[in-house]
């Protein structure tokens, strides 16, 4: 039992560390400040006003949420895997894209997402995403169960495609 929990907090304290990394070296990047340009050369005339910095531009890319987190795809998932159980199929989509949205490149929300639309009966919307979760993990441990499934959603899309 801790051993399963232990594992699933394996990704978080992973994300925490890259977060913290990531924050650290931000910090440590040099600011430009007058004595980083070169050395005027022509005779002093007015003064230019200083350029505007471009501070950190996160928060002008989303305004109610920072776009990469992962803490909050953890998160997402864990509420959209509640949902799934309630059968709350809508919900659990919309939770699974904002994981996918707050971590992009990681496997573990479309193999989600895809279960959800193709509950809900959005069949190719599911071969999306179960194709999306192959290629971000081609050696996953169930990647012989998504391709199946892949086929068999495939072979229902045509079929509807034909009648």
């Amino acid at each position: 039992m801790f051993r399963k929990r232990l594992m699933r907090l394996i990704p978080v304290f992973t994300a925490f560390a890259v977060l913290v990394t990531a924050s650290r070296l931000g910090a440590q990047d040099p600011q430009e400040g007058p004595s980083s340009k070169p050395a005027d050369t022509k005779a002093p005339g007015p003064a230019k006003p200083p350029a505007k910095s471009n501070k950190d531009s996160a928060t002008k890319n989303a305004p109610d949420q920072p776009r990469w987190d992962p803490l909050r795809a953890e998160k997402d998932i864990e509420v959209g895997q509640h949902y799934m159980h309630k059968g709350d199929f809508d919900a659990a989509i919309d939770r699974f894209q904002d994981a996918t949205e707050a971590k992009p490149g990681y496997a573990i929300p479309f193999r989600y997402l895809g279960e959800a639309q193709e509950k809900k009966g959005l069949k190719k919307q599911a071969i999306k995403s179960y194709q999306r979760y192959l290629d971000l993990y081609p050696h996953a441990e169930d990647a012989e169960k998504i391709k199946k499934k892949l086929e068999k959603l495939s072979k229902e899309v045509e079929n509807e495609k034909k009648n």
